[in-house]
């Protein structure tokens, strides 16, 4: 079952008097129990996808075209009223900085009851003792004892688990993680991104997983979403993307990653950096970077699927026949 469907989304900021694409037709699917990987550089379209589902904006930017649909419904255009009961109920977030996420003035026990009783229509007492449930889940000790402290005195890694036991907290059909481990130590962001997974084969909830970490999508991932300068550049399981990347932005990803059969020195690094916003080109967003740029990838390449009926599509002049010899026009 499809839980969540993005159908040529765009998103456009007002900048400078301009309008400007931050997401461009970006179109993919999560199905329930599965985890999709959203991956690339900072300022990629990454967190604005995530900000474009939750309807959480900036004033200056709208959707301008496309779908956003949870479950068999579309939400890109319900009224923030609406888009607040289905935060938290049926879509859950959990940010990259586990400090900004929470309020330090209340108690981490009361943050979580609070959804309990604003969703879900729990009586005190019964959010109390579901928020400890929920804390016991995400595997903090003592929570019952825990539940009156505040967020300073967790560590990162327990504020991290309070998060994750608010994003859970009304079983949403779809929990997006923003670079959920950015501010832990290695240790612990393994303990986070396995109880992510425990938890969501437990809830069968599908899961959105936006990170620049590309050894998190091996161990982690079912599919990857590879983004550059808000397209979708490339989509596949991960074992083909890793046995066989067919965009050049995705093997260079790939190229960059360090290896225990390769010298340090070795390393492969992508030249350039993504352009801003107000100066992404009309064509492939890579153009600039790319070693096999052509003239026709002044034009927006379409995307095509590479083998049969795997799922495996990418967008780039390279897999489309004869685009390497076609003429701009």
């Amino acid at each position: 079952m499809t839980v969540l469907r993005i159908d040529k989304l765009r998103t456009t900021l007002r900048l400078g008097g301009r309008d400007c694409d931050a997401l461009r037709e970006v179109s993919f699917s999560v199905a329930e129990g599965e985890t999709l990987a959203i991956v690339g550089e900072s300022g990629c379209g990454k967190s604005m996808l995530a900000m474009s589902i939750m309807g959480l904006l900036p004033a200056v930017a709208r959707i301008s075209e496309g779908r956003v649909i949870l479950g068999s419904r579309a939400i890109e255009a319900e009224p923030e009223s609406r888009m607040e009961k289905i935060r938290g109920a049926e879509i859950g977030m959990i940010f990259q900085e586990p400090m900004t996420a929470l309020n330090p003035v209340f108690t981490v026990g009361s943050q979580i009851a609070e959804p309990l009783r604003d969703h879900l229509g729990l009586s005190k007492s019964e959010a109390r003792k579901t928020a400890i449930e929920l804390m016991e889940r995400v595997r903090i000790p003592a929570a019952a004892s825990r539940f009156e402290s505040y967020p300073h005195e967790f560590s990162g890694g327990m504020r991290q688990r309070v998060v994750i036991a608010l994003a859970i907290a009304c079983r949403p059909k779809l929990l997006i993680a923003d670079e959920p481990t950015t501010a832990l130590d290695v240790t612990v962001q393994r303990q986070i991104l396995d109880l992510l997974d425990t938890l969501q084969e437990q809830g069968e909830m599908g899961m959105l997983l936006i990170t620049h970490n590309l050894a998190i999508v091996a161990g982690h991932a079912d599919r990857v979403v590879v983004m550059y300068g808000g397209d979708v550049v490339e989509t596949a399981t991960v074992r083909d993307l890793f046995r066989a990347p067919g965009h050049p932005y995705a093997r260079a990803l790939l190229a960059s990653l360090p290896r225990v059969d390769r010298d340090l020195s070795e390393l492969a690094s992508i030249p350039g950096r993504v352009p801003p916003l107000a100066m992404l080109p009309d064509g492939c967003r890579f153009i600039d970077r790319c070693p096999h740029a052509m003239d026709i990838c002044n034009r927006m390449p379409p995307t095509v699927e590479l083998g049969e009926g795997q799922g495996h599509t990418v967008r780039c002049w390279l897999h489309v026949e004869g685009g390497e010899h076609a003429a701009d026009g």
